[in-house]
């Protein structure tokens, strides 16, 4: 191996591990909620934030975060981020009182916020052709992988050691990330030399804030929406004006782009609420463990795995747009599956069999998303996309679990109420298929016979 092949190797190693910690995070939490709870006392309102206060600042501070690297250097961004996310698990680790814990978790959100897209960025960045196509491949296979591996790992902690050990473990990772960032990602070639648009990242905050808040908050949730709104007029007449906006308007303007946006959302929130769900009603059913239920997902994240390997392969013979189709709607199909579970069907059929179905339309899904969401995008705008990307991807994710829990709430049978929930998904993972038929399929089959 040269050294220049073993370098980008290092790279992509930092991007993937660094970006494997975030969605981890996520998963350690659904398995950890009942611990946690017992430990520090926690009421259900105030074990709900424990989630949203992350939800808040991780999704409030995307745009900006995206940005950053934009406007400063991507690798000062990149290591500002794994200083602050190590910093803030620590802080949840050692939490003891309800307050510490709902603070630290915010503080690590934000954290997450400038990790995500330069993650994303930094990838892009640093290969290009076909060994961006693979690199992208296996950051999208991470992006299916860390949320299901989480949920193993995270009932792995809750079960044999302590939800703390979840969160401490990302401090020396963090750390050895941060040296190998140091040592071998190289400083941006390009990056926009201008002060970050301040009045431009306050609506962003502000907009996020209050979309996020009317997503997953107790109280005033329609006052919290109506700010949204107010918000995201004034943002979009700022960012119409400003020659250097937070986020350029002309990346909506690209069907590709603004089918991934949309698709991903849908897509997001179908997934994150099977995610959120099914460990639950395993153990509710099926009389599973938190450890047991994690294994549980092993056929979704094995096959995800296995197929994710052969995604950059599949994207050369077949395109990006028919991989999307194929993926999403397998998808559908496992997801459609699990709306017939019943206990007499037990684990294997009723669950199982589902999942490997899931597995193989997560692994063709995920990549080709996220090559549709920065597609044709140039590098002073690649922190931008990138920003959208995970926008799209944790403000769906929230979207589906909070809309499926309001539809569910009144429903005392519990199997009842997954069975309606995973109707719910189904029908988001359908609204994708759609976005990304109408407007990445047929745009490109548009393409093709023009010529």
């Amino acid at each position: 191996m040269t050294e220049m092949k073993r370098n980008k190797t290092l790279i992509l190693l930092v991007i993937l591990v660094s970006y494997f910690m975030i969605l981890l995070d996520n998963s350690i939490i659904f398995t950890g909620t009942v611990k946690i709870a017992e430990e520090l006392h926690l009421t259900p309102i105030m074990l709900s934030w424990v989630n949203n206060a992350y939800a808040l600042t991780f999704g409030g501070l995307l745009l900006v975060g995206g940005r950053l690297g934009d406007s400063l250097n991507r690798k000062v961004a990149f290591s500002m981020g794994l200083i602050i996310f190590g910093l803030g698990s620590l802080l949840v680790a050692i939490s003891t009182t309800d307050i510490m814990m709902i603070l630290s978790r915010a503080f690590q959100g934000v954290g997450s916020a400038i990790l995500a897209p330069t993650t994303l960025s930094l990838l892009m960045e640093n290969f290009e052709g076909n060994e961006r196509t693979r690199a992208i491949s296996a950051y999208g296979a991470t992006a299916g992988i860390g949320a299901s591996l989480g949920l193993v790992i995270g009932g792995l902690f809750a079960s044999l050691l302590s939800w703390r050990d979840g969160f401490l473990i990302n401090v020396p990772i963090a750390m050895v990330m941060l040296i190998l960032t140091a040592i071998y990602v190289p400083s941006s070639q390009v990056h926009q030399k201008q002060s970050l648009d301040i009045l431009g990242s306050i609506y962003s905050f502000v907009m996020m804030l209050s979309l996020i808040y009317g997503i997953v908050g107790e109280n005033a949730r329609w006052i919290s929406i109506l700010l949204f709104v107010i918000m995201l007029v004034l943002f979009i007449k700022r960012e119409r004006n400003f020659k250097n906006p937070l986020v350029p308007l002309n990346l909506f303007t690209n069907k590709e782009r603004l089918g991934a946006y949309i698709a991903r959302f849908f897509y997001m929130g179908g997934m994150l609420s099977l995610w959120f769900l099914t460990p639950q009603m395993m153990q509710t059913n099926l009389g599973f463990t938190p450890l047991q239920a994690g294994i549980g997902f092993f056929p979704l994240t094995i096959v995800n795995f296995l197929v994710a390997l052969t995604v950059s392969k599949l994207t050369h013979k077949f395109g990006n747009e028919k991989l999307l189709v194929v993926g999403i709607f397998i998808t559908m199909v496992g997801v459609s599956g699990l709306i017939l579970f019943s206990p007499s069907l037990g684990y294997l059929l009723g669950i199982a069999l589902p999942m490997i179905l899931m597995g193989v339309g997560q692994g063709l899904t995920l990549s080709p998303l996220t090559v549709s969401g920065v597609a044709e995008v140039n590098q002073q705008e690649s922190g931008a996309a990138s920003g959208l990307v995970n926008v799209f991807h944790q403000i769906g994710g929230s979207f589906g679990v909070s809309f499926i829990s309001i539809i569910s709430q009144n429903i005392t049978d519990s199997l009842k109420s997954y069975h309606i929930a995973m109707i719910v998904t189904t029908t988001l993972i359908a609204i994708a298929l759609v976005a990304v038929i109408i407007l990445i399929y047929s745009k490109n089959l548009k393409i093709i016979k023009g010529r």
